[in-house]
């Protein structure tokens, strides 16, 4: 590869995709209706009485990757050994490439800069199965989640036939989530599987690292992502406290995991799903608090903190990576 080429994709990768996301944020934030309204409320939770429970929600953010970082680097235990410094900058990094594919799938790409080359691709197999487990927490707890809201979702909208819709879904994706974790309790013969498929057999050598995960780590990786699930709920419970969004604990700890469940099960790019997330609150929160404005603002504070925020940062982690090594 051309040196000049080189040394730009090196030493510009990261600057330029922290001005790119920091242009998309404000465009995106910008043409929100009501955004003063919004920015207000806000302002007077930064410097009111709320201000503890604001900085306890930003403390948490760290956390939260923390435990994604910690996950990563025990499913690479078998593969390369890494730091829990390096791994943490790998994940944010990861979510700077996210934010601008769908379903965050950029991540992986993000990651695996900091995984020497020949094992970019058995990494990534590695970050799909922590993102799988991850997922099962999301489905599991969504579910449960529909059942608890079931009785208020029919009391307060009133439409007909809505019972048989809830339960068809939350049926469904109890089913999956099951079959789900079998599979993610036997990886070794989701390989075999494929090995047996003639059109893409040449890629089980990138797959085959799956089969080297006992059930030790696999359920060390699922209760990792049970706990970040948890610091999830637990933050954007405390930010519903800080924009005055008044509802019982139990009542936002669910309807926290339904949304959970909407945004993981629906299509969507994390750059333009402010405003998804914003309807989505609206019809779960609404249910038990008419603050429309503090359930924007919550929705928003949440995508800030513990999206836009981390990956600012990884953008400029990317400047010390070595993507491209000379020989």
């Amino acid at each position: 590869m051309n040196k000049s080429i080189k040394i730009f994709l090196k030493w510009f990768l990261g600057p330029l995709l922290f001005l790119w996301l920091s242009w998309s944020v404000y465009r995106q934030v910008s043409n929100q209706p009501d955004l003063e309204t919004h920015l207000r409320q806000i302002g007077e939770s930064v410097t009111g009485d709320s201000f503890p429970l604001l900085m306890l929600v930003l403390a948490l953010m760290p956390l939260n990757w923390g435990l994604e970082a910690r996950k990563w680097q025990v499913l690479l235990l078998r593969l390369h050994r890494i730091s829990y410094g390096h791994a943490f900058k790998a994940i944010l990094s990861g979510v700077a490439f996210s934010l601008n594919t769908p379903n965050r799938i950029g991540e992986y790409g993000g990651r695996v800069l900091y995984i020497p080359d020949g094992k970019r691709g058995q990494a990534i197999s590695l970050t799909i199965a922590g993102s799988f487990s991850q997922l099962l927490v999301t489905l599991f707890m969504g579910a449960f989640g529909l059942i608890y809201m079931e009785d208020r979702l029919l009391s307060v909208t009133g439409v007909k036939d809505l019972r048989i819709w809830i339960n068809v879904f939350k049926w469904l994706v109890l089913f999956v989530a099951t079959v789900g974790l079998l599979v993610y309790f036997r990886m070794s013969w989701l390989v075999r599987g494929i090995e047996l498929i003639p059109g893409i057999r040449k890629f089980t050598r990138y797959i085959s690292v799956l089969e080297d995960m006992g059930v030790t780590i696999l359920l060390r990786v699922l209760s990792l992502s049970a706990g970040r699930f948890l610091v999830f709920v637990f933050q954007y419970n405390m930010m519903l406290r800080v924009m005055r969004v008044e509802m019982a604990w139990w009542d936002g700890f669910w309807a926290i995991c339904v949304l959970f469940l909407l945004l993981a099960t629906l299509p969507t790019i994390a750059l333009v799903e402010l405003g998804l997330r914003w309807e989505y609150s609206i019809m779960l929160f609404g249910l038990y608090s008419a603050n429309t404005v503090g359930i924007y603002a919550a929705a928003t504070g949440i995508w800030l903190v513990n999206l836009v925020l981390p990956a600012l940062a990884g953008s400029l982690f990317i400047l010390g990576v070595r993507i491209f090594r000379d020989p």
